[in-house]
C-alpha cells in the first residue's frame, strides 16, 4: 500500500489522534525528478484527515482478519437472498406492464438513462405516505446514489459563498462533514450532550454565527439513532428544533437511515411534523433495502423563485445539479429498490420487521454482555460508562485513556477486536476517551466474544492510564 503503514498510523497520539493522508512518495509512475503531482497543489479538503478515516479502519480490519469488528456500519448479511433481487425486479417491471407500459417502453427504462430526478420517484412518495405519514407530491423528490450524494446536492444548492455556515451536532456523521469540505462548505459544531443536541445550544451557536457575521444556513441532524453516539432526540426537542428553525430562518437537514431498522414504533420523522417546509429529508434504502442497490433519496419541497418571480421547486435545483454529478441513479438499482417497496405496499416497515428485531437483539445482547463483563463496581472503578440506544446500529463506550489510532492498533493486534475511534466524527477536535461500536454486522456468538475481548483490551488499557 502506497503512503503511511500501519506501524505509521499507530505512532499517532493523542496530540495527532487522527490519521493524515499519506505523503507523496517516490512510487512506480513518478519519475526520478519528482512526483507528477504535489497534494498542495490540488484541493485542500484531501488533507482533510477526515476523508482517510476508512481508507486505515480498512487497513487495520486487513492486516488483522481474525479480529471481531465493531468497526462496520454494515447491515447483516443473513437476512439477504440474491434470488430476491430478481424477484423484486420482476415484481417491478410487472408494475410497468400492469401500467400500460409497452415492451420498448419497459426496455427502454431499463436500459437507458433515465430521468434525472429518478424514475420511481412516485413510488417512494407513496411510501412516505403510508410509513412515514410525511405527504409530498413525487416532483418534491429526486433518486440519488444513496444519502451520500443526496447531501452533496444539498449542500451545493443551498450554501452559496463563504459566509454561509452548516451547523453540525458534535460528534456527527462523517459523510456529511467530509462532503462540506469537499465543497469548501464552512462548519460549525454544536456539542451533543448525553441525551443528544440540545435546541438551545443550536440557538447559541445560531446567534454567535450572526454576530460574527457569518450566517447559518441550516443544521444537520440524525434525530433516531444517530451516528456515530447511538442518541435519539424525544418528541419535545423534535418540536423544539421545528420551532426554532422556522423563527430563525435556517433549514433543518434531516437523515433518517436508521428508523426502520429499529425495533418498536419509532417518534415521527421532522419532515412529518414540519408544517412551513422548514425540513429537508435525507432518506436512503441502503439499511432498509440492501446497500448494494446504493439508492437514496431527498425530499426537498420547499419553494425556489427565480429573478423573473418564476416559482419551482428546490427538488428541481437539485436535479440540476445532479446532472452534473452521477446524470441519473442506476435504472436497475431503482427497479430493485422500487419492487421491494412494492412487495410490501410500501411499508418499509413490513419489510424490514424482522431485521429490526434482529437489530434490536443485537444491541440488547451487546449491552448485556458489556454489563456482565463489567459489572457497575468495576466501571465505576475503572471509569469506564456507555450509553443504552434503543435501536440503531451505534453505541458509545467512554474509556480512561485516549481510543486513538494507536489503540485501536493494539487492540486488533494483541485482543482480537476491532472499534471506530469516536474522534474520527468531531469536526472540530475531540471525542479521544471514547469508541464507537457497531452491533448490527455481528452474530451473537461474535458479539459475546467480541465483548470478552474488548473488556480485557479496557481494563489492560485503564490499568496503564492510572
Amino acid at each position: 500500500m502506497a503512503g503511511r503503514s500501519l506501524d505509521d498510523y499507530a505512532r499517532l497520539t493523542r496530540e495527532d489522534p487522527v490519521p493524515v493522508l499519506p505523503e507523496f512518495r517516490t512510487e512506480p509512475g513518478a519519475t526520478e525528478a519528482g512526483p507528477d503531482l504535489r497534494r498542495s497543489e490540488l484541493h485542500r479538503s484531501l488533507a482533510d484527515p477526515v476523508l482517510d478515516t476508512m481508507n486505515f479502519l480498512n487497513e487495520v480490519t486487513h492486516r488483522y482478519p481474525d479480529a471481531i469488528s465493531f468497526a462496520p456500519g454494515r447491515p447483516y448479511d443473513g437476512f439477504f437472498d440474491t434470488e430476491r433481487i430478481f424477484a423484486y425486479l420482476r415484481t417491478y417491471l410487472d408494475q410497468l406492464e400492469a401500467q400500460g407500459r409497452s415492451r420498448d417502453e419497459i426496455r427502454t427504462a431499463m436500459y437507458q438513462y433515465g430521468p434525472t430526478a429518478g424514475q420511481i420517484r412516485d413510488i417512494v412518495a407513496d411510501s412516505l405516505h403510508v410509513d412515514e405519514d410525511i405527504d409530498v407530491p413525487a416532483e418534491s423528490i429526486v433518486i440519488t446514489v444513496g444519502a451520500q450524494e443526496a447531501m452533496l446536492l444539498v449542500l451545493r444548492a443551498l450554501f452559496r459563498g463563504p459566509d454561509d455556515v452548516l451547523l453540525v451536532a458534535s460528534p456527527c456523521y462523517v459523510g456529511i462533514t467530509g462532503a462540506a469540505r469537499l465543497l469548501d462548505v464552512s462548519v460549525t459544531a454544536v456539542a451533543e450532550r448525553e441525551d443528544g443536541l440540545a435546541c438551545a445550544d443550536v440557538e447559541a451557536a445560531i446567534r454567535r454565527e450572526r454576530a460574527a457575521g457569518r450566517r447559518p444556513r441550516a443544521v444537520y441532524v440524525v434525530p433516531d439513532h444517530s451516528n456515530p453516539s447511538g442518541t435519539t432526540m424525544d418528541a419535545a426537542s423534535r418540536a423544539a428544533l421545528l420551532e426554532l428553525a422556522e423563527h430563525h430562518g435556517i433549514l433543518v437537514i434531516e437523515d433518517s437511515p436508521y428508523r426502520w431498522v429499529s425495533p418498536g414504533t419509532p417518534l415521527p420523522t421532522l419532515k412529518s411534523l414540519d408544517r412551513s417546509r422548514t425540513v429537508v429529508h435525507l432518506g436512503s434504502f441502503a439499511k432498509t433495502v440492501f446497500p448494494g442497490a446504493r439508492v437514496g433519496f431527498v425530499v426537498a419541497d420547499q419553494s425556489v423563485a427565480d429573478d423573473t418571480g418564476r416559482i419551482g421547486l428546490l427538488a428541481d435545483e437539485l436535479a440540476k445539479i445532479k446532472s452534473m454529478v452521477t446524470v441519473n441513479t442506476s435504472s436497475l438499482s431503482q427497479a430493485a429498490v422500487a419492487g421491494a417497496l412494492l412487495s410490501a405496499a410500501g411499508r418499509i416497515s413490513e419489510l424490514n420487521a424482522e431485521p429490526a428485531a434482529h437489530y434490536g437483539q443485537a444491541m440488547s445482547s451487546t449491552l448485556r454482555r458489556l454489563d456482565l463483563r463489567l459489572p457497575a463496581a468495576r466501571r465505576a472503578e475503572l471509569g469506564v460508562r456507555w450509553n443504552e440506544p434503543t435501536g440503531g446500529f451505534f453505541l458509545t463506550v467512554h474509556v480512561p485513556f485516549p481510543a486513538d489510532n494507536a489503540a485501536l492498533t493494539r487492540s486488533a493486534q494483541d485482543f482480537g477486536v476491532i472499534w471506530t475511534p469516536m474522534n474520527y466524527f468531531y469536526p472540530q477536535g475531540g471525542g479521544l476517551d471514547s469508541l464507537r461500536l457497531s452491533t448490527s454486522y455481528l452474530t451473537d456468538a461474535d458479539i459475546e466474544e467480541g465483548i470478552d475481548r474488548l473488556a480485557r483490551f479496557i481494563e489492560a488499557y485503564s490499568a496503564q492510564a492510572r
